[in-house]
Order: C-alpha cells, then structure tokens, then sequence
C-alpha cells in the first residue's frame, strides 16, 4: 500500500519531536510550594498570646478542692512537701500513708474552720490531682486510693485539653 505525501511529510514531521520535559519551571513552583509550606507550618501548639481577659462578678464561690501535685521529684498537697515521688513506684504499696496523714490534717483544720461547718453532712469532698505526664498512672492511683480511704469521694485528674482533630 502507498502512502500519500501527506502522510509520508506527517511521519517525517513526528519522528523528529518526542516529548521535552522543561525543568525549570516545575522546579520553580516546587521551591515556592516548599517554601509556602515551612514558613505556614508549625508544631501544632498556638503561640503564646498575650491578652487581656475581662473582669466578671462571680455570683456563687468556686468549690474548695484539695490539690495535690505529683511532680517527678515529689508529692504535694496544698503546695506542701509530703514524700518522694520515688517512693511510689514501690510495688508493694496499697495506700500511702503519707497522704493519709495530710489529708486527715487538712479535714481536721477545715473541721475548726467556721465557715465549713455549714456544709451539709452528706456532701463529698473533693481532690483535684495535678501530675506529670511522665508519672505512671499505678502510681496515681495509689494516691486515688488513699484519697477515697481518707474519705473524699470526687477525685478529678487536671489535664491540658487540646483541640479535637476531626
């Protein structure tokens, strides 16, 4: 079969042009991406911000709570040293009797207090448990236990809330 001078002058045209890739600007536009995105990108945490809150009238008083801050060095209560944060780890611990014996204190003044003796007999008490993130929770709860043997029923663990991902 012949082939037409159109489509002997086509081939010859084609063969001669194969596909250049030009580098240059795709790699100018890969550079801006990548600097677009370091300087927009940040570890996740909002930086510090430095604002001014407005003033409220509380109109009911905030509940009083016992803290108590497990830190890696010790274990305070109501900012008071009471034992090494080491000593938790022992296994053979149920309760600590260190905490015990503040927190019996700290009922005993709050006993003599006048202000807490028209609180209903029925009311529990609380404790809000500040701990570091790397104190492991066995150790927490041998003071949850010894919280809930001293008699106060509400323990709440104080925790640094972030933003849901969806």
């Amino acid at each position: 079969m012949r082939q037409s001078r159109r489509l002997k002058r086509m081939e010859r045209n084609n063969k001669n042009h194969f596909v250049r890739l030009n580098l240059i600007p795709m790699l100018d536009v890969l550079s801006v991406l990548v600097f677009f995105l370091l300087f927009h990108s940040f570890n996740g945490d909002i930086p510090e911000q430095h604002l001014a809150l407005p003033q409220s009238i509380v109109e009911t008083k905030p509940r009083g709570t016992v803290a108590i801050s497990v830190t890696p060095d010790a274990v305070l209560i109501q900012g008071e040293p009471v034992m090494k944060t080491t000593a938790l780890y022992d296994d053979r611990l149920g309760t600590v009797p260190e905490v015990t014996n503040r927190l019996a204190e700290i009922q005993r003044s709050m006993a003599n207090d006048a202000s807490t003796k028209t609180l209903a007999a029925n009311e529990t008490r609380e404790i809000t448990l500040l701990a570091d993130k790397n104190i492991p929770f066995t150790a927490l709860k041998k003071i949850m236990t010894s919280c809930t043997a001293s008699g106060y029923g509400k323990i709440s663990l104080a925790v640094i809330q972030k933003a849901a991902h969806s």
